[in-house]
């Protein structure tokens, strides 16, 4: 409560006027500090405190990976609980079922020194894959093989078409290659880009990622180089560039077939990523649904201690420098851990070039393979005339779309979901919400917050248009979480505020035009405590990209927007109680549309909840992501 004070004996008489309105300032402004009425922060200000949350828990994450890796006994134990984490959160935990590829040869290039086939297979029934495969002519015994992964270059006939003089090389040199098509620019194409500019939100709910695809495509891409008579299996190497450079990593990490790895700008930490706001930049493919929170260099050194080649551009300007040194120190610690061997089987080389793979890369790479896949051969100082590449027409497998194709709808159909079971009984429903419950808080919301920070609340008690003429108002603001401060404007009765009843209305962004417009809850002023809640990301218009980076960004961290906005219904409901002092015969939660949803689960959460209002609340999760 505001107090005033009798002034006058505090200023002695000789005192200038001036120096008294000063005092007088100073205290009242002390008094108002202390009981924490004064101005609140804007709504800009809120949106700029959670967006720079989001980027601290994520250079928080960054600074701790693989700290508590000391020992290789250390990682030896962690390393089957990480490789176990990364398969969930790719979408591919179980893996798939390993179906029979179908592998066709739909044709034949023969050129002087090496053949080259047309190669398709199934890697799941109606999922198919395109590619070349390179083979030398002169052989001598069984021969070392690549399998090049391609970044994203659009063509009818694959992204293999652009990428063929990175791998022409490799037969020229005594080495089976592979290159396989991408996802989204195969001969059949798949959706990529669904969180990155088609609103596919759903995915993050799903837990799907076109990288779990990508990743299960080279799988079945090594099953066809292993059934291969002139492949030695245990001499097989990986590398590309860009999503193939992030294919490179995810692969080899999980894949122990790979016996050596050279990716190509795609290295990062996410506190980098984070740092520089570059989600808008990237694929959906070069990120995971992060759900156990924690950072890429763990797929190096899940890679760890078969050999790796980490090359980087340092003008890339979506794996800035700053993410790769980091990535290759903590990886290269783990790697350290192992018996040290002749060749230092981690390296990192860099250039002053953009995100591209210049003639050092290229060259590099070759060398890397030869060195652990190719022993007995000459390292080559400099790269062979290549002869001439081929047009698209002629590197194309297929002269049609397979009728039975599912890679348009692979998105919706790759991560399994568990079965719908309708409980028998009220016994069996409580064990299965029980379990549900646990699966939701140690795996969706598994980041929610135990160190609890005071609410550090701020009120003014003006405002509020035409609400006084019906209950008290005031408008607050307080800390859901470290640094994170929402908006609640409060109407209560204007006699026994505490034992009303209390409702908690979370609004979506455009809810309302004026921030006191409260006409439909009319008929609740003056008989509940209503509580008018601005989650965060709520307050101000956002632009659509600005949406996809933060919603994109807090996927890093393993968050969704809608999830933090389930945590704050909850803080505010604790603060209505501890804060405020209530003790409402009932609580109730309201949300239009996507924030119905969120207020359901929030409800979930919290067994004091008797009523969840849903007004025009979306079907399923195929509309809202919670993760």
């Amino acid at each position: 409560m505001l107090r005033f004070y009798n002034l006058g004996p505090i200023f002695p008489a000789f005192e200038s006027m001036k120096t008294c309105l000063v005092r007088i300032l100073f205290l009242a402004c002390a008094c108002l500090c202390a009981n924490r009425i004064v101005a609140i922060e804007t709504a800009s200000e809120r949106h700029a405190l959670a967006t720079n949350q989001i980027q601290q828990i994520a250079a928080q994450i960054s600074s701790d990976c693989l700290t508590n890796v000391r020992t290789l006994a250390d990682w030896q134990n962690q390393r089957p609980v990480f490789r176990h984490q990364l398969l969930e959160m790719l979408g591919l935990d179980p893996l798939p079922k390993k179906s029979f590829l179908y592998t066709r040869l739909t044709g034949r290039i023969d050129r002087p020194d090496y053949t080259i086939e047309k190669i398709v297979f199934e890697s799941l029934p109606g999922l198919y894959v395109t590619g070349n495969y390179y083979l030398p002519k002169k052989r001598f015994g069984s021969l070392p093989a690549v399998l090049y992964l391609c970044g994203h270059s659009p063509g009818p006939a694959g992204a293999k078409v652009p990428y063929q003089d990175r791998v022409l090389w490799y037969p020229l040199h005594g080495f089976a290659c592979l290159i396989l098509d991408t996802v989204e620019f195969g001969e059949v194409p798949g959706i990529h880009h669904g969180t990155h500019n088609l609103n596919m939100w759903n995915w993050l709910s799903l837990g799907y990622t076109p990288a779990g695809v990508e990743v299960w495509n080279a799988m079945r891409a090594l099953d066809f180089l292993e059934s291969r008579p002139e492949v030695d299996a245990k001499r097989i190497g990986l590398t590309g560039i860009s999503g193939g450079g992030a294919m490179t990593w995810y692969t080899a990490a999980l894949d122990d077939r790979i016996a050596a790895a050279a990716p190509v700008c795609s290295t990062f930490t996410i506190g980098s990523q984070s740092a520089h706001w570059l989600a808008s930049g990237q694929c959906d493919c070069i990120y995971y649904p992060n759900s156990y929170r924690w950072d890429f260099p763990v797929v190096g050194a899940l890679i760890a201690p078969r050999p790796l080649l980490i090359m980087s551009g340092q003008r890339d300007t979506i794996f800035p420098p700053d993410g790769y040194h980091a990535a290759f120190q903590r990886a290269k610690k783990v790697y350290d851990l192992y018996p040290p061997s002749e060749e230092s089987r981690i390296r990192e080389l860099d250039d002053n070039v953009e995100h591209s793979d210049p003639p050092l890369f290229r060259r590099s790479a070759h060398e890397w393979m030869q060195k652990w896949l190719q022993v007995d051969a000459t390292p080559s100082s400099a790269e062979t005339n290549l002869p001439p590449l081929e047009t698209a027409a002629t590197l194309a497998c297929l002269a049609e779309l397979p009728p039975d194709a599912i890679n348009y709808k692979i998105q919706n159909e790759f991560v399994t979901l568990p079965a719908p079971q309708k409980p028998h009984s009220k016994t069996e429903w409580s064990q299965k919400r029980t379990e549900l419950i646990s699966q939701l808080k140690s795996r969706v919301f598994g980041w929610f917050p135990t160190n609890l920070p005071s609410f550090q609340t701020a009120t003014e008690i003006r405002g509020g248009g035409w609400a006084p003429l019906y209950c008290t108002f005031k408008d607050c603001s307080f800390d859901t979480e470290t640094g994170v401060r929402v908006r609640v404007q409060i109407l209560s009765p204007k006699t026994n505020a505490a034992t009303a009843p209390l409702l908690i209305y979370s609004k979506r962004p455009g809810d309302s035009i004026y921030p006191s417009d409260f006409d439909e809850l009319l008929p609740l002023l003056g008989r509940f405590n209503v509580l008018v809640l601005n989650t965060r990301f709520t307050e101000q218009t956002i632009s659509s990209k600005e949406y996809t980076d933060i919603e994109r960004t807090s996927a890093w961290i393993g968050r969704t927007i809608a999830g933090m906005q389930v945590w704050d219904i909850l803080r505010t409901v604790e603060w209505a109680l501890q804060e405020q002092k209530l003790a409402p015969p009932s609580i109730s939660l309201y949300g239009k549309g996507d924030m119905g949803i969120v207020s359901l689960y929030a409800a979930v959460f919290d067994e004091r909840v008797h009523t969840v209002v849903l007004n025009e609340a979306p079907a399923s999760h195929w509309h809202i992501p919670l993760c």
